[in-house]
């Protein structure tokens, strides 16, 4: 059995009868077994060569910005920030230029 993760829930039995129960019944559902894996072939030699290239090539998750944020932690008051995460999704961009406003308004002494 693999090892797993820290955080990982198993399915109960009950769950693992009920998951089975539910690819037994759909037409288009199989479970993948040993047979299946040793019939398995990596995308390379199954795929078009420029399907898997144009694949292999995509950079994965989200596409870098030209200007890049930069991680800190900053101690705030809970009011203040209780009040950007009331305003919904989005609330750290508009803090973000909150303080951009205020950086322009108040312009700092370089």
């Amino acid at each position: 059995m693999p090892k797993l993760k820290v955080g990982h829930v198993s399915p109960t039995s009950e769950e693992e009868t009920a998951i089975a129960a539910g690819i037994a019944a759909d037409a288009d559902a199989r479970e993948l077994d040993d047979a299946w894996f040793t019939r398995a072939r990596p995308a390379a030699e199954v795929l078009p060569s420029e399907v898997y290239a144009a694949l292999a090539l995509r950079p994965r998750g989200r596409p870098k910005a030209e200007e890049t944020k930069v991680f800190t932690a900053i101690r705030l008051d809970a009011d203040l920030l209780d009040a950007f995460k009331a305003t919904g999704k989005g609330w750290q961009t508009r803090m973000n230029a909150a303080l951009r406003q205020f950086i322009v308004e108040h312009p700092l002494d370089r």
